[in-house]
């Protein structure tokens, strides 16, 4: 659920009512028709979430995460390495390279954060660019979803493909709603819409979560699909690894050049 919002700023009602049925008074009275089973809570469908992945407990054992794999943008040719760090409770850098354009690089200490590519340079991020930032940053974010989001709001389910998923409409303090789709059978999270402001404004990103893996106890997607009308782009990991000592001035904003 974190890589896809980093990625889009580096870069960069209900889907469905029910139609209205007309009836015409019955002639004689007729078995009443089962009902619909209930929508299920928003506390249901996160704790139902949190449990998929492993558990609160699980999470609970780990303190740093060092994520590696690759990224490929097709309708720009344009590919290469991907790394992220990620320190408990809130620090986070991730790195990109690009063959012909160079390192695209940002991160979070947990109060600030910065952002810094060979275009635009080094620069700071503020207001609902470092709120969002300072969010992705959460280490344990998918446990603490009802924490990190004051409002949020089961809006009903949707087909996504061949599976079902119930959205919940999920507010932040600061920043737009977003749209969580939850697998109905299994729980996980596959689906993100998101509106992020970066250096070029506000985008609109839907973000898809794929090929959940068990790592030392939790589950995490190893691979991720953004898209916006702009560009799609797909990241899949290699390698995933826990607990490794990780200093705390790699999350430092670097030294202007």
């Amino acid at each position: 659920m974190r890589l896809k919002r980093i990625l889009g700023l580096v870069l960069c009602g209900v889907a469905a009512a029910a139609p209205g049925l007309a009836q015409e008074a019955p002639a004689k009275p007729k078995a009443e028709e089962p009902k619909a089973a209930a929508a299920p809570t928003v506390d249901q469908i996160l704790d139902k979430f949190a449990q998929a992945l492993g558990g609160k407990a699980a999470f609970d054992k780990l303190t740093t995460r060092v994520s590696k794999g690759t990224f490929a943008i097709d309708a720009m040719n344009a590919s290469g390495p991907i790394e992220i760090t990620q320190k408990a409770p809130g620090k986070l850098v991730t790195t990109i390279e690009i063959t012909g354009f160079g390192a695209i690089k940002e991160g979070t200490d947990g109060s600030t954060a910065w952002a810094q590519d060979p275009v635009s340079g080094l620069r700071d991020k503020s207001g609902p660019e470092l709120a969002a930032a300072k969010l992705d940053g959460e280490f344990y974010r998918d446990i603490k979803l009802k924490q990190l989001y004051p409002k949020m709001e089961v809006k009903g389910k949707e087909k996504l493909g061949e599976r079902e998923a119930y959205i919940i409409s999920a507010t932040p303090p600061e920043g737009d709603p977003e749209k969580m789709y939850f697998d109905t059978q299994n729980g996980l999270l596959v689906r993100l819409d998101v509106e992020r402001e970066g250096a070029q404004g506000k985008l609109p990103f839907e973000i898809y979560y794929e090929d959940y893996r068990e790592v030392d106890g939790v589950k995490l997607p190893f691979v991720t699909r953004l898209t916006n009308p702009a560009f799609a782009m797909t990241v899949t990991l290699s390698e995933v690894k826990h607990n490794a000592p990780v200093e705390d001035a790699k999350f430092n904003k670097p030294s202007a050049q």
